[in-house]
């Protein structure tokens, strides 16, 4: 069973329970091999390990000690085992001399808590036709074992090579079938020529048709340097033997790399390891000694960038990290280039607001998915006839606007007095000023000096807009940055909005068309901060509509509120449907759990408020949602909406 609790990007931190034990995740599995065990990986944060159930079958001594102990006692590990099938040595020799059934119930009875079916590694780049042969028995395979396991939980691996229509079939048809975890295989000799591109299309292909409430194990990826970048693609697990791999060589990891023993002068880090010897020390002991010190550095290093990885998704910051990380070596930032042309699948899954600040590290930024989210969402707010840009002050920007806003041109003369007013600024390039106390525009910083991408990434954009208003002017700053040639004069226009302009064109940025007008019409009095000046509690008539969310500016809607929104936006929007038996929970303003809902709308984002009602579409409640839509259908346990409040 398995239990979202923090998600950034694709990334998402977990509980994955597995029978009493609870691992989370993401989580890194060192690989213990059966016979050569040397190291307490307990002692180094493991909560789950793997090793290779194929090996222990083959070894007489080591079959009979597993059959007669289990696989736990076998290895010296208490917690969670996961075991392989043989599917590495079948794609390192050909064949392997157990059938799929036999090592299927050969793991169940050595007591492996997951074991794995016997699937077909299809190397990178093999021809089509082969690739989609050896993907048939894998799916064949996938289903015998579902018929041979008794109560083990079960790994089905999604192959297909590099051919992506071949990879989301298979996790497709996997996803049909009742499996605990989906590894993404074959993709080692992807990693060992750092063909990290390749690998980002692997892995997205496979987990855009992978159900997100199934743990994603990325096979072979053991180096620490990877970790937040596959993270931020979906996956969850991670199984590691470069640990011992490396230190076999007298290689040291770290997050940007990989030493060699003999070219250090000082150690990387300051775990144990590093800080009480030094490189010379370890070149004059023992080969064994000294590949065991290597190996439990590359165990801290490891689990330290796990670590990391889950607190950067708890702060909402996971990007910057994989920013961070895929900087070390050009081929990761070719991947991670690749990966930000996926903007509309992680838009469904990115939550709508975040802890931490938007930072703009360089033009990948203009690529997240926040800027894409920020220019879809422009068309909910409804338009007006000409458009006014603005230079970008202090935020928010609306409190820095200068008295003297200077010379304004225009491509014609002009003859309309209707103006929407935006701030140009990167990394989002256009902000209405009635939207800049609204997450994330108030929330980023960037560089005061452009590159030459932002420059051309503002001025496709402006270039976009000239078709959608009668007029636009801008002023004489953004003219000149930008070269936009605009060559009339014009007098500076009168910036004015008032304070219920800025709750409907956030309502309507928020919740969609219509949800402005619908929540904020009436005689309102408007609560604002003593200290901050900001918004705070809207009311209507001496009724409460809504209050601010101080941490992102968005609207949280009273009872009255959320009526007014319910009577106003056609079904299904912004609501989730919950069914008869958590109805009378959901008007006691009780949590929903994913295993009541059995429909809702499908643009709902992490972080959103919404509208919860029942098969009637009566209103019962209101919330805040934990997961998007697609997870909210998916998952069958765990809580998905946090109720503000109920109707009794």
């Amino acid at each position: 069973m398995f239990e979202i609790k923090n998600k950034d990007n694709l990334g998402r931190t977990g509980i994955f329970k597995i029978g009493d034990s609870k691992v989370k995740t993401p989580a890194l599995m060192p690989v213990i091999h059966p016979g050569k065990v040397s190291l307490d990986v307990k002692s180094f944060g493991a909560e789950i390990v793997i090793t290779n159930a194929y090996i222990i079958y083959k070894n007489d001594k080591l079959r009979d000690l597993a059959l007669r102990w289990g696989v736990h006692k076998l290895i010296g590990f208490d917690g969670p085992v996961v075991t392989d099938s043989g599917s590495f040595q079948l794609a390192e020799y050909g064949d392997i001399d157990i059938s799929n059934r036999e090592i299927v119930e050969f793991q169940e009875d050595i007591g492996a808590d997951i074991g794995t079916s016997l699937d077909i590694p299809t190397p990178p780049y093999a021809p089509y036709k082969k690739a989609e042969k050896d993907l048939e028995i894998t799916l064949e395979r996938a289903k015998e074992a579902l018929s041979s396991r008794k109560n083990m939980m079960l790994n089905s691996v999604v192959q297909g090579s590099t051919y992506a229509n071949l990879r989301r079939r298979c996790a497709r048809e996997l996803s049909r079938m009742d499996f605990d975890v989906h590894p993404i295989g074959a993709v080692v000799p992807l990693l060992e020529s750092y063909d990290y591109k390749s690998l980002v299309e692997v892995v997205m292909a496979s987990v855009e048709c992978l159900p997100p409430s199934r743990p994603r194990h990325l096979m072979g990826a053991g180096h620490p340097m990877l970790f937040a970048l596959a993270v931020a693609m979906g996956c969850d697990l991670f199984d590691s033997a470069a640990y011992m791999l490396y230190a076999n060589d007298d290689r040291l990891l770290t997050p940007s790399g990989t030493y060699k023993l003999d070219g250090l002068k000082e150690m990387p880090c300051s775990c144990n390891v590093c800080v009480e010897h030094t490189p010379q020390e370890l070149q004059a002991m023992d080969k064994d000694k000294r590949r065991d010190l290597i190996a439990a550095h590359n165990l801290y290093v490891s689990f330290a960038e796990i670590r990391r990885v889950r607190q950067a998704i708890s702060d909402g910051s996971l990007m910057e990290l994989v920013d961070q990380r895929c900087r070390a070596h050009p081929r990761l930032l070719d991947a991670y280039r690749r990966l930000l042309n996926y903007q509309e699948l992680i838009e469904k899954y990115d939550p709508v607001s975040k802890k931490s600040a938007f930072f703009y590290t360089g033009p990948e930024s203009l690529k997240r998915v926040e800027v894409y989210r920020h220019h879809r969402r422009l068309n909910r707010l409804p338009k007006k006839r000409g458009l006014v840009l603005l230079s970008a002050y202090n935020k928010p920007y609306s409190r820095h606007v200068p008295e003297d806003l200077g010379e304004f041109f225009s491509q014609a003369p002009v003859e309309i007095d209707e103006w929407q007013f935006m701030v140009v600024d990167i990394p989002f390039g256009i902000i209405p000023l009635e939207l800049d106390e609204f997450y994330p525009f108030s929330q980023n910083e960037s560089p005061s000096t452009l590159d030459v991408e932002s420059e051309n990434f503002i001025s496709s954009i402006i270039k976009k807009l000239e078709g959608e208003y009668e007029a636009i002017i801008v002023s004489g700053d953004v003219n000149r940055r930008f070269n936009l040639g605009f060559k009339f004069r014009v007098e500076p226009p009168h910036i004015k909005f008032s304070d219920r302009d800025r709750l409907v064109a956030v309502a309507d940025y928020q919740f969609g068309k219509g949800a402005g007008k619908a929540l904020f019409n009436g005689n309102l009095q408007i609560i604002k901060s003593k200290k901050t000046g900001r918004i705070r509690y809207v009311y209507a008539d001496d009724e409460l509509i809504a209050s601010i969310r101080t941490s992102d500016g968005f609207i949280i809607p009273s009872w009255k509120g959320a009526s007014l929104l319910h009577s106003s936006l056609d079904y299904p929007r912004c609501r989730v449907v919950v069914n008869e038996e958590s109805e009378p929970f959901a008007r006691e303003g009780k949590n929903i759990f994913a295993k009541f809902v059995i429909e809702c709308d499908k643009n709902i984002r992490a972080n959103d408020e919404v509208l919860i009602v029942n098969e009637d579409d009566e209103l019962l409640a209101t919330g805040k949602s934990l997961l998007c839509s697609e997870e909210i259908l998916d998952f069958s346990h765990g809580q998905v909406i946090k109720t503000r409040r109920g109707r009794r």
